[in-house]
C-alpha cells in the first residue's frame, strides 16, 4: 500500500539539459546496464568454491562470486513474526540484499538451562524467511550485544555465578559464553542455515565493540579477545567471523567499522588481505526518555555510503534499517519503547521517505559501478581546493566508474571532469558509473517524501470506559530483573518535641539514590517522585512531608527503567537508595538509613497479574476518580478498522506500563519532558498480532496520570510529497513501472517557484506560478503514480517576480 511513487521529472529545462536527459534515458542507460550485467558475470572469481564464503582485500566472495553488500539491521524480537515477511520484503525493495541481526541471550535463556525460541524469539524462522526472500544474512552472536537492549543481552542470572567477571579472561564467564555460543551455532548448522550448507548466513560476529572497554581489564582483556576469536573459529561454521571496532581482531577474524562516516574514520582492516566492512552505519540516534527529537538526514547517509564504497568499501550495514519496539521490559536503562523510529522503515514498518527511497537510489547507483569497483584500479584526482575525483578504471577495458566529491560544507562548486562541466552541491558526491553520466548525487533527493499520520479509530474508541484499582503501600538483592519495582519500608516514632513548633515549618524527607527513580509515601499518602537520567543515574529526592506524633510509616517504591547496556564491570553496578534522612526536626537531622527496613520485590498488581483476564477478576475495580499514584486502569476496546498499524496515544498519563490482552507493549513515560517541553514518545505501538475482536487493555500508572484522554489510533503515511529543482539530475526511479494499491485523491500543496518547508509543512515563497495546483492535479489526480514535467511551458512565467531564480516544484498529495 505504500509503494506509491510520486515522481517529479526534470525535463525540457534547456536544450543542453534536455539532450543530457535523452542521452541518459536511452543510449547511456543501455551502456551502463550492459556494464552492470558484465560486472555481475565478471564478479565470479576463478579458483573459488561454487558454494561457500571466502574473502580477499577487495570483498567477500560468496559462492565463487564477489558481491557489494547493502545490509539492513532488523532485530527479530523487536517486531512480531507476522510482521517479518513484510519488513524483509520492503528492505529488499529498498535495494537491501542482506539482513543483519543480533542474537539475544537473555531472551533465549532467561533462566539458566531453560531455553525459549518461540514466537518473537524464533531465530530459525526469521533466518529462514530471509532465505526465502533470496537475501543473505549476518548473525551477530555476541553474546554481548549492547543494542540498547536490557543488560546488553546478558541474562541476569549470570550476575549470581560465583567469581564471575563479565567479558574478561574469566573462567566462569568463558564457560557460560562458550556453552551459549556453541548452542546457537549448532542450532543454525542443524537447520543448514550457513552459506556452505546452502543457507543465507554469510558472516557471523563474536563479541561486540570490545575495544571500548578492553583497557579496563588490562592483560585479561587482551587474552580474552584472542580466546573469543579462537572460540569462534573452533565452531566450524565455515563462514568468516567478524569483530566490530576491534583493532586487534585475531586472524582470520575481520575487524570492522561502526560509526557514521567510516569512509573517513575507519583505520582499515588490520591485515592487507581483509576487506573493508562497515557493520553499523547509524541511520539515526536512538532515544532515551527526556531526549528531544533527533534525526540523521537521508543526504548525509547517502554521502557516507558513497564515500565508503568509493574508498574500497564493499559492505555497509544500516543500524537500524528497522528499529521496531522494545516490548515489555526489554529496553536498556532509560531507553524509550520506540527504537530507531527514524530508520528507513519506521517503528510501524512503514517506509520513511525520503530516507528509504534515497538509499534505494544510492544502492542502485553503486550497483551500476560493480564491474569497475571489483576489477578496477583506483586513482584520486584533485579537482579543486575541496574537490576530488576517485576513479576506478579496469585496465585494458572501458569499465570505469567515478565518484566526484565536493567536501566544501557550505558552497556548491563546478568542476571540470574529462571535459565536462559538472555542478557539485555542497558536501556531496556524484556517481558516474561510466565516468561520463551523473546518475546520482547524494545531496539532490529525487525520491518522494512522506509524512506520518495518526488517525483516531472510530471503532476502537467507541464505548471506551475505564475502571481503576489503587495499590496500597505495604507496612512492614531485590528485583533480579523480574520486575521494575521494589518496596523499602520502615517506621519511626516521634514525640511532640521532635516535631517543628512553627506551623509554616515542615520536616523534609531526603533520599539520595544510585538510580533510577523512587515514589515516596509517608503515612500512606503520596509524597512525590524523583528520578535520574541516562547521563546521570544518581539523584536526590527532597520533599516537605507531614509527620505526626507517634508512629510514622515511610514507604519508598524504588524503580528501574531497564538495566545498563554498556561499560566494564557491569556485574558490580547497583541502583537504589543509599542514604535516607529527615531534616527540620527540633532534635536535628535524623539519619534513618540504618533504621531497619523491610523489603518487598514487585507490587501487588504484578503478583495478581491484573493485566490478564483471569488476574483482573481477583480485585474489586471501581469507577476512576481524578487520578492518583500507583493505580491500575482497565478497559476494553474493539479491534480498529482496516489493516493499518495500530498505536495508543497516552495523553494525560505520567509513567507506567501498558498491557494488551496480557502482553506488555512496553513502558511509557509521558511526564518526563525533553528540553522542548514535550514527551520524548507519546504514541506506543500495538502489534496487530496482539489484537482480538474485543481487547483487554490494562495500564499501570505510577504517578498521577488520568486515562480519560487516552485513545487508539491507526497509522499511515498517506501524505506524499516531492520537491525537485532545475539542477536535479534525472531520477533512477524514472525506470520504475510498479504502482501501488492506492490512488492520489487530493493535491494538498503545489508550488512552482521558491517554496520552502518540509513534507507536511510546505509554504509558498516569494514567487509561485498561480497554475501550480491545477497543473499537478491534471497529471496526478486519480492515479497511483504520476510524472510531472518541470518546465515553464506548463507553468506560466507571466508576472514572474523571480526571473533570475532557478525554479523548484514542491508537491504534497493525499493518497487513499
Amino acid at each position: 500500500p505504500h509503494e506509491l511513487l510520486l515522481q517529479l521529472v526534470p525535463s525540457l529545462l534547456s536544450p543542453a539539459f534536455n539532450t543530457l536527459l535523452i542521452a541518459y534515458s536511452n543510449a547511456n542507460v543501455e551502456e551502463i546496464q550492459k556494464g552492470t550485467e558484465e560486472g555481475d558475470e565478471e564478479g565470479k572469481v576463478g579458483g573459488q568454491k561454487a558454494q561457500g564464503v571466502t574473502y580477499d582485500a577487495r570483498s567477500l566472495i560468496i559462492n565463487g562470486k564477489r558481491e557489494l553488500l547493502f545490509s539492513g539491521a532488523i532485530h527479530y524480537p523487536r517486531s512480531t513474526p507476522d510482521m517479518w515477511p513484510d519488513l524483509i520484503k520492503k528492505a529488499k525493495q529498498g535495494g537491501i540484499n542482506t539482513i543483519e541481526t543480533y542474537v539475544f541471550w537473555n531472551g533465549h535463556e532467561p533462566v539458566e538451562g531453560q531455553y525459549n525460541f518461540e514466537g518473537e524469539l524464533d531465530l530459525v524462522k526469521f533466518i529462514k524467511l530471509i532465505h526465502e526472500h533470496k537475501l543473505y544474512a549476518v548473525v551477530r552472536v555476541g553474546p554481548f550485544i549492547q543494542a540498547e537492549w536490557n543488560h546488553r543481552g546478558l541474562p541476569y542470572w549470570l550476575r549470581e555465578v560465583p567469581g564471575i567477571i563479565f567479558r574478561s579472561d574469566n573462567e566462569p564467564f568463558k564457560k557460560h559464553m562458550k556453552r551459549f555460543v556453541t548452542m546457537i551455532v549448532d542450532k543454525l548448522k542443524q537447520e543448514k542455515l550457513f552459506a556452505p550448507q546452502g543457507g543465507p548466513i554469510i558472516l557471523a560476529q563474536i563479541e561486540n565493540e570490545y575495544n571500548t572497554i578492553q583497557r579496563a581489564f588490562r592483560e585479561k582483556g587482551d587474552s580474552y579477545v584472542q580466546w573469543a576469536g579462537k572460540l569462534a573459529l573452533s565452531l566450524n561454521a565455515n563462514v568468516p567471523w567478524i569483530m566490530c571496532k576491534q583493532r586487534d581482531a585475531p586472524d582470520p577474524v575481520i575487524n570492522t567499522c561502526n560509526g557514521r562516516h567510516c569512509g573517513d574514520t575507519f583505520y582499515g582492516p588490520n591485515k592487507r588481505n581483509k576487506p573493508a566492512l562497515w557493520t553499523e552505519n547509524w541511520t539515526a540516534q536512538y532515544r532515551v526518555f527526556g531526549d528531544p527529537p533527533s534525526q540523521r538526514s537521508a543526504e548525509d547517509l547517502a554521502y557516507s555510503v558513497a564515500r565508503f564504497f568509493s574508498k574500497n568499501g564493499s559492505m555497509v550495514n544500516y543500524y537500524m534499517y528497522y528499529g521496531g519496539t522494545n516490548f515489555g521490559r526489554t529496553s536498556a536503562s532509560f531507553t524509550t519503547t520506540r527504537y530507531y523510529d527514524e530508520a528507513p522503515l519506521d517503528e510501524f514498518g512503514l517506509q520513511r521517505e525520503p530516507k528509504w527511497g534515497h538509499l534505494k537510489d544510492v544502492h542502485r547507483a553503486l550497483s551500476l559501478c560493480k564491474r569497475a569497483l571489483f576489477w578496477g584500479v583506483p586513482t584520486t584526482l584533485k579537482l579543486g581546493p575541496d574537490q576530488q575525483a576517485i576513479v576506478w578504471q579496469q585496465p585494458g577495458t572501458s569499465a570505469c566508474a567515478a565518484f566526484l566529491a565536493n567536501n566544501n560544507t557550505r558552497l556548491a562548486q563546478h568542476v571540470n571532469f574529462r571535459g565536462q562541466d559538472i555542478r557539485l552541491p555542497a558536501r556531496s558526491i556524484s556517481v558516474l558509473p561510466d565516468c561520463k553520466t551523473v546518475v546520482f548525487n547524494t545531496q539532490l533527493v529525487t525520491t518522494q517524501h512522506n509524512s506520518r499520520n495518526f488517525v483516531r479509530s472510530e471503532i476502537a474508541n467507541k464505548n471506551f470506559n475505564w475502571e481503576m484499582y489503587r495499590e496500597v503501600p505495604p507496612l512492614f538483592h531485590l528485583t533480579k530483573d523480574t520486575t521494575d519495582y521494589a518496596w523499602y519500608t520502615t517506621s519511626l516514632k516521634l514525640g511532640r518535641r521532635d516535631l517543628p513548633m512553627k506551623k509554616n515549618v515542615s520536616p523534609v524527607l531526603r533520599v539520595a539514590s544510585l538510580g533510577h527513580g523512587i515514589h515516596a509515601y509517608v503515612n500512606g499518602e503520596y509524597a512525590g517522585s524523583a528520578h535520574g537520567s541516562k547521563i546521570e543515574k544518581r539523584f536526590v529526592f527532597q520533599r516537605a512531608v507531614s509527620l505526626k506524633e507517634g508512629e510514622n510509616h515511610i514507604a519508598l517504591l524504588g524503580y528501574l527503567v531497564g538495566l545498563p547496556d554498556s561499560g566494564a564491570y557491569m556485574e558490580k553496578r547497583f541502583a537504589g537508595p543509599r542514604s535516607i534522612t529527615i531534616l527540620g526536626l527540633n532534635t536535628g537531622t535524623l539519619d534513618i538509613s540504618q533504621n531497619g527496613w523491610g523489603h518487598q520485590v514487585g507490587i501487588d498488581g504484578e503478583k495478581k497479574k491484573l493485566f490478564t483476564e483471569e488476574g483482573s477478576k481477583s480485585v474489586q475495580w471501581t469507577k476512576p476518580d481524578q487520578g492518583g499514584p500507583l493505580t491500575w486502569y482497565k478497559g476494553y476496546f474493539d479491534a480498529p478498522e482496516g489493516d493499518n498499524p495500530v498505536a495508543i496515544v497516552m495523553t494525560g498519563m505520567g509513567k507506567g506500563m501498558v498491557w494488551i490482552n496480557g502482553r506488555s507493549i512496553g513502558r511509557y513515560w509521558n511526564n518526563y519532558l525533553s528540553p522542548l517541553k514535550k514527551p520524548t514518545q507519546s504514541e506506543y505501538h500495538i502489534p496487530r498480532a496482539y489484537l482480538k475482536p474485543k481487547n483487554l487493555i490494562v495500564l499501570l500508572e505510577e504517578e498521577e496520570g488520568n486515562p480519560k484522554d487516552v485513545h487508539i489510533v491507526t497509522v499511515n503515511r498517506d501524505t506524499i510529497c516531492s520537491a525537485v529543482s532545475e539542477i536535479h539530475p534525472p531520477s533512477p526511479r524514472l525506470f520504475d513501472t510498479k504502482n501501488g494499491k492506492k490512488q492520489i485523491v487530493a493535491v494538498e500543496f503545489a508550488s512552482y517557484g521558491d517554496p520552502f518547508g518540509a513534507c507536511g509543512a510546505y509554504f509558498i515563497g516569494n514567487c509561485t506560478a498561480p497554475e501550480s495546483k491545477q497543473v499537478v492535479e491534471k497529471y496526478c489526480l486519480g492515479k497511483p503514480s504520476c510524472q510531472i514535467p518541470l518546465d515553464s511551458i506548463h507553468f506560466s512565467d507571466q508576472n514572474d517576480a523571480c526571473t533570475h531564480l532557478r525554479k523548484t516544484l514542491a508537491v504534497q498529495v493525499k493518497c487513499a
